[in-house]
């Protein structure tokens, strides 16, 4: 197994790795009901920032996990980077009222992944 990594593969690892520590702050300041959020009355879950917090903190878990993954480059890495993918552009779409710039930063980081994940999967793994 070759040793050498292309830009895409570390650019989504490097992506995945910020991602998670983003999302990790964001739930738990949703888990601490913070003043300092979004008013996301209008999204999926309603007024409870519980159930925010908790989604925010599945997508940290799975970024996290797929960065570490990819990082060793493992396949398992690229599985979690597209299902990681999956979960932030369904989320995108659940705040893009809400947070437009935030929701379209995140489909276009998710798009990249997503591409990354895809041109370099010819170099081990999946």
């Amino acid at each position: 197994m070759s040793t050498s990594r292309t830009g895409w593969l570390m650019f989504a690892t490097v992506t995945l790795f910020a991602v998670s520590f983003l999302r990790l702050i964001s739930g738990i300041s949703y888990l601490s009901d913070s003043n300092k959020v979004n008013d996301l009355t209008g999204g999926l879950f309603g007024d409870s920032l519980a159930w925010w917090g908790v989604f925010d903190l599945a997508i940290c878990a799975l970024a996290f996990a797929a960065a570490v993954s990819l990082a060793s480059n493992n396949a398992f890495g690229r599985i979690f980077g597209y299902v990681w993918a999956v979960f932030a552009i369904v989320n995108s779409f659940l705040i893009i009222g809400i947070a437009p710039w935030f929701a379209a930063a995140t489909l276009a980081l998710a798009m990249l992944v997503v591409y990354a994940l895809s041109v370099t999967a010819d170099e081990g793994g999946v």
